[in-house]
Order: C-alpha cells, then sequence, then structure tokens
C-alpha cells in the first residue's frame, strides 16, 4: 500500500526497448499555483511514447516517465484554480512535450490543460482521446479551418490521429479520402471515409487529385508528395515537425501551403473535443487496454504498427 507521499509510475533508467520500462515508488507531485493534482484513472499510450522510450527524442536521457494523455478525478487544486474542484472527472493533455508524465497514479498540471470528462464515455475511452483529438482538431480546424463540401486526405486514417481525424472531419461535413492497408478499410467506412486508398497497392498521388486539405501523419518522402494532390491554395498540415525545407520550396512553387505543426495543450481545444464527444461524432476505437504495469506490453503491440485505434494504460 502506497504512502500518502509516494505513488506508482512507468519509469525507465535507459533508452530502448520495451524491457526498459519498469513500476517504480516516486515522490507524489503537489499542485502549485494554476495547477491541478489528478488521480489518474486512464491514459493513452501513443507512438511520441515508445518513440521517445527508445530514442529519448525532445526528453533527451532518462530518467523520465512517459504519458501526455489523461483521463481521471482531480484530488487537489492549487492556488488561484476556479475551474475545477475535488472531486471532478476531467480529461486532457499535458503540454507537449515537456509535461509528460501520465503513466503514473497523480500527476499534476495547468488546470488549462483540461476539460470536464464527458459523461456519456468511460475513463478508458476518454484517456484514450485528447493527444490524437488535439492533434487532428488543431491540424484540421484551427489550422486548415476545413469547410463543409472541401476535400480531405488523412494519411494512416485507422491510426490513433488518423481514425479520429476522420470523424473530425466528417463533423466539419468534408469529403474524406483516407489511406490504410485493405485489411482496414472495412474499418475506415464505418468511421465514414468517402474513398479508400490501400497504399501497399495504390499511388496515392495517381489516385487522388483536387484536394483542399492533406493530414500528413507519416512525414518525410510523404509531405512532399502529398502537396502534388492539392488545388491551388490548398494546404498539406504535417504532424511531423522536422524535415526537409524542400517541403516549404515545393509548396511555393506549386501554388499551395505547407505547414509543419506540433500539438499543444489546450483548454479550448479539449472543450471541443468534449461537445463533439458529447454529440455522439466522436469515439475512439479502443485497440487493447493493460493494467499500468503491464505498459511493456502495450509499447510491444503498438510498435508492431498492426493496430486499430488507440492503446490505452488502465490504472488501478
Amino acid at each position: 500500500m502506497n504512502t500518502v507521499n509516494t505513488m506508482r509510475a512507468i519509469s525507465q533508467d535507459v533508452l530502448g526497448g520495451p524491457e526498459v520500462l519498469r513500476e517504480v515508488e516516486v515522490e507524489r507531485p503537489t499542485p502549485r499555483a494554476n495547477e491541478v493534482l489528478v488521480r489518474v484513472r486512464a491514459a493513452g499510450v501513443n507512438p511520441t511514447d515508445w518513440k521517445h522510450r527508445a530514442g529519448g527524442g525532445f526528453l533527451g536521457e532518462p530518467p523520465f516517465v512517459l504519458g501526455w494523455d489523461v483521463s481521471g478525478v482531480v484530488e487537489a487544486t492549487g492556488i488561484g484554480v476556479a475551474r475545477f474542484k475535488p472531486g471532478d472527472e476531467v480529461f486532457g493533455m499535458l503540454s507537449y512535450p515537456y509535461g509528460h508524465g501520465s503513466h503514473a497514479e497523480y500527476v499534476t498540471a495547468p488546470a488549462r490543460a483540461f476539460a470536464h470528462k464527458p459523461s456519456v464515455i468511460d475513463h478508458i475511452q476518454a484517456g484514450a482521446l485528447p493527444l490524437v483529438s488535439l492533434t487532428a482538431y488543431q491540424a484540421l480546424v484551427e489550422t486548415a479551418d476545413i469547410q463543409p463540401g472541401q476535400r480531405v486526405l488523412i494519411h494512416a486514417a485507422a491510426g490513433g490521429v488518423g481514425h479520429v481525424a476522420v470523424q473530425i472531419a466528417k463533423a466539419r461535413g468534408a469529403y474524406v479520402i483516407g489511406t490504410a492497408s485493405a485489411g482496414k478499410h472495412d474499418f475506415l467506412r464505418q468511421l465514414g471515409v468517402d474513398e479508400t486508398i490501400d497504399y501497399r497497392a495504390t499511388d496515392f498521388v495517381e489516385a487522388v487529385q483536387d484536394v483542399d486539405v492533406v493530414l500528413d501523419t507519416l512525414g518525410g518522402d510523404n509531405s512532399l508528395r502529398s502537396l502534388r494532390v492539392l488545388r491551388p491554395g490548398g494546404v498539406v498540415v504535417s504532424i511531423l515537425p522536422v524535415g526537409s525545407d524542400d517541403f516549404y520550396e515545393e509548396a511555393e512553387r506549386l501554388g499551395v501551403r505547407a505547414v509543419r505543426m506540433l500539438v499543444d495543450a489546450s483548454h479550448s481545444g479539449m472543450k471541443a473535443i468534449a461537445e463533439l464527444v458529447e454529440a455522439g461524432k466522436l469515439r475512439a476505437t479502443i485497440a487493447g487496454t493493460f493494467p499500468s504495469a503491464d505498459a511493456a506490453k502495450a509499447h510491444e503491440l503498438g510498435e508492431t504498427g498492426r493496430t486499430a485505434g488507440k492503446l490505452v494504460l488502465v490504472m488501478d
């Protein structure tokens, strides 16, 4: 049994494979001014988690506790927090990338990172949504400003970000084209995708044209090639924040826009996501749930690249 001053967390001392993850006892955080302490009930596992686990990424060398998705219950509030009170159910994304740490029993974060959890979903659903939903919402709505009737191409449309992006685009009235392996096309159609492309058999550049918005979830050469399917004035929004300047130069040459972005915490974004959930227009597909102690198994499954939807750690 934990003492009141400690908590369980999934940490690592070295970079490496899933086997470096281990459950440890660490000091329980205390909320500062404008922060809330949240008892974590569920927390999504995203590709950024296993990429940071293996390579350090923005976080450098361990030790660190991963996790940006949170669904849980407010345990305590810091000075100045007016939005929430202890006992409130909340969900949100910790500030990316340096606010990590949700793969633990408790986490502190600015109150602005959270919104009230919709009552129509449980903590597993809510814990799966924040990072992927904010990424898709910030890319498609805040950056691309998609409008009814526009043609939107979503790469890796069955993945974590992709399957949520499909629903957000459909909620905005867009015509959605999605790429995925053939075995996932039925899943895409259930989400509302209007046109599917098997990226293993078909070159998307030859298959589609006159696209208004491309959501690029893959980066690299895919970003550059996506520019070629746009109508004049269209935009490719890449959620991979680094890459060659050729992306911008080619966009200028073609008379289109190229944007790279990095998701960040947002109360207004989480409220918009909650409204979509409450309206029945957005739901995460859960590819698997794991007790927090089995975080390594979640990473192993995620790294296969064969899952549709989201993996979630459940805190007992």
